[in-house]
């Protein structure tokens, strides 16, 4: 088998299940089981893979664009353009706000010509009356998880 694209394969295995053992997905990907560990090691090594459920760097695999979109949308229009959104794989939030705008996505994109395309895809819906697009310049914190609070009554 050649191995081109199996690290993309492996991370897209533990998307789908975090808890996955090394035996599972070499035969999910038809390679052997050393070779499966050699290739998470080295995904863990270089940043791509940040934990378990994996937690990923979308900078370190070439989607460093970061776009916070804003959209004003059409009122009984919420539930497919937020259908839409989410059907987008590279819209990696949505949510459905109040104020001025009536959704908010998160998409992580490779350059700004994708993010453009996509946007200007998304806009030719009549259903969405007004939109504002902000580029993130540095992302502070991003993802971070958080322990729950237990009741030790």
């Amino acid at each position: 088998m050649t191995y081109e694209n199996l690290d993309a394969k492996l991370v897209n295995a533990l998307l789908g299940d975090g808890r996955a053992s090394l035996r599972s997905l070499a035969e999910e990907l038809d390679v052997s089981v050393t070779t499966v560990s050699n290739h998470l090691s080295d995904l863990e090594e270089e940043g791509v893979i940040e934990g378990y459920t994996p937690r990923l760097d979308y900078d370190a695999v070439g989607y460093d664009v970061t776009a916070v979109i804003q959209l004003q949308v059409e009122g009984n229009a919420l539930p497919d353009i937020t259908d839409t959104l989410r059907e987008h794989r590279q819209m990696i939030s949505v949510y459905e706000v109040t104020g001025d705008y009536d959704v908010i996505a998160i998409g992580k994109f490779k350059d700004t010509d994708g993010m453009n395309d996509q946007i200007k895809e998304l806009l030719t819906d009549p259903d969405i009356k007004a939109s504002n697009t902000s580029v993130v310049l540095n992302a502070v914190s991003e993802n971070e998880q958080f322990e729950l609070d237990v009741d030790d009554t």
